[in-house]
């Protein structure tokens, strides 16, 4: 799956749902002071975003530009730079705190981990967290979940590198002394229209800028949502957080 175009990065900033703050509270409940959190994979800086309160200074790092150029719009206050989960362009020991949403999938997991250590403090926390595609409405019916699998049968994704990840696999491919100490699974559900949900999955297989998903997505989802204003969908997945 690509994200480098310009039309990704724009599609990151307006329509990812807004679930990163929601299970950061999950984990840490109050907010936790951390002094300084990194997040890794940062994208267009919605996770970076929702590190506001939990850590005095935000630095969020990727690897494609067009994300990175984006980001400082979407966090304000928070800092930015281009760079890799295997080669972080940070001295050693100055994070508390490291997050990666859904980001290291896309890396060289075994490169990273000694990365991490690095640059995280002896006592630092590395949170890695994830969810999948919103594909059913809260009340339990499957109409939407219905219509994802046609949509992705009409728009399958790239073919691509991502690794597969959850807290099991985590604990068995975790390096350089990091060890799972706690872990959650999580249903939050979101409110979305027929727009707002369009938007989201048209970033979901890479398709953002192609004309025929926009209108075939435009016609098919009216029904899905049946006149209804809005309605939540329910997005899943795992956080998973890591110590040495």
């Amino acid at each position: 799956m690509s994200f480098a175009g310009e039309g990704m990065a724009l599609g990151y900033a307006r329509a990812r749902p807004p679930v990163h703050r929601r299970i950061l509270e999950r984990v840490w409940g109050e907010r936790v002071p951390f002094r300084h959190a990194l997040d890794v994979g940062c994208g267009s800086g919605i996770s970076t975003r929702a590190l506001d309160g939990f850590a005095e200074r935000r630095t969020g790092v990727e690897p494609v530009v067009a994300m990175c150029r984006m980001a400082p719009s979407v966090a304000p206050g928070a800092h930015f730079c281009s760079g890799s989960a295997e080669d972080l362009p940070f001295s050693g020991g100055i994070f508390d705190c490291i997050t990666a949403a859904g980001s290291l999938n896309y890396c060289d997991i075994d490169r990273f981990f000694p990365e991490a250590a690095r640059v995280v403090t002896a006592d630092g926390v590395l949170l890695v967290y994830d969810f999948r595609t919103g594909r059913n409405f809260a009340s339990g019916t499957d109409v939407l979940a219905e219509w994802y699998e046609t949509f992705v049968s009409q728009f399958p994704y790239p073919v691509g590198h991502a690794l597969a990840l959850n807290p099991s696999i985590l604990g068995e491919r975790a390096g350089a002394g990091f060890r799972v100490v706690n872990s959650v699974e999580f249903a939050i559900p979101v409110e979305m229209n027929s727009a707002s949900y369009l938007e989201y999955v048209l970033t979901e297989t890479n398709v953002v800028g192609r004309g025929e998903a926009r209108a075939w997505c435009s016609e098919t989802l009216q029904p899905v949502w049946a006149g209804r204003e809005a309605a939540p969908v329910i997005f899943r997945g795992y956080a998973a957080c890591l110590c040495r």
